[in-house]
């Protein structure tokens, strides 16, 4: 019992100091090529903190536990919203810049029609889906790099001080705060799964909480590091990009490698449960946070209140199903 609560210390110290070079790494580069700190947050951060899913679910597919790997991507996206965003804009409401956020959230929604369309249909995820969904992760990166290098290097105020760190520093700060952040989030997810075990708490609470919610905690950690250093739009496109990359990376990566179908266990008046709440949720949770802020280029107290909410009801269900 002692060697699993020294890793649970070890990995929690491991996110926390990852979090923190993270997001210096990530905000010294927006900052050096003076790009919208959204699009930082929702491309370079976003696979940063999304390499915990990626190797959880490719493990499970290959593993053929399929089920898992369907279940991570899609419960990752409502946790990482209506969760963790949730709790970023209760705290700390602010602006956002509407241009930066639309292609991460069109992508998104792009990939959620297909993702929904193949589960209410045929509800086989085949190897060539997973190949389309790849595809769609690299033209979003193709395009969010012409973005980014499109824009004029006037658009921002010069800051000499951010220029006298040498951008090799930058780049490995965010590397090994990456590789910090993914140890720390299996080593708080495989002791704590050990502890709760030896305390005699069920599987199936564990499933529910330390491996859906761990997966999640480098995005936890990277919203919270922002909003300490005052960088609220980072937190913010990290959560969309990461939420874009479940589906289209993760999910893709997944499927090409071993096709699976939709689990058909769980069930919500004879109705299988992904179909008649998952998916919905999803999609509600990511509209209630992306429509407001591109239409009225701010996000609200309120908004994170309703998010924490949902988010509260979608899990009651989940442990009475």
């Amino acid at each position: 019992m002692i060697v699993p609560v020294l890793l649970f210390c070890v990995g929690l110290v491991c996110l926390i100091k990852g979090g923190d070079w993270f997001v210096d790494g990530a905000t010294g580069i927006a900052r050096r090529f003076h790009l919208p700190e959204l699009l930082i947050g929702a491309t370079v951060v976003s696979i940063g903190t999304t390499l915990p899913e990626v190797m959880v679910s490719t493990t499970s597919a290959l593993g053929g536990h399929g089920e898992i790997a369907y279940g991570n991507a899609i419960g990752s996206i409502i946790c990482n919203t209506a969760l963790i965003a949730a709790l970023t804009i209760a705290v700390r409401p602010g602006k956002v810049d509407p241009k930066s956020l639309r292609t991460p959230v069109i992508f998104f929604f792009l990939a959620a029609l297909f993702y929904a369309g193949i589960a209410y249909t045929t509800g086989y995820f085949s190897r060539a889906a997973g190949l389309i969904l790849l595809a769609l992760f690299v033209v979003y990166m193709v395009m969010t790099v012409r973005q980014m290098t499109a824009k004029p290097a006037a658009a921002a105020p010069e800051e000499p001080a951010a220029e006298t760190e040498p951008l090799s520093r930058e780049l490995i700060l965010l590397v090994v705060g990456a590789v910090l952040i993914a140890i720390g989030a299996n080593l708080l997810v495989d002791n704590g799964t050990l502890i709760a075990q030896a305390l005699g708490v069920p599987e199936s609470v564990i499933a529910l909480t330390f491996v859906a919610l761990g997966t999640s905690l480098p995005e936890l950690v990277t919203a919270i590091t922002s909003l300490v250093k005052g960088h609220s739009a980072l937190s913010l496109g990290n959560i969309i990009g990461a939420n874009l990359f479940n589906l289209v990376l993760v999910s893709g990566v997944s499927v090409a490698l071993a096709p699976f179908s939709i689990p058909q266990t769980a069930q919500i008046a004879g109705h299988n449960a992904s179909l008649v709440m998952d998916i919905p949720v999803m999609f509600a949770v990511m509209l209630l946070l992306t429509v407001p802020a591109l239409l009225r280029g701010k996000l609200s107290r309120i908004q994170g209140i309703v998010l924490l909410a949902i988010y509260a009801v979608f899990c009651a269900i989940q442990f009475s199903i």
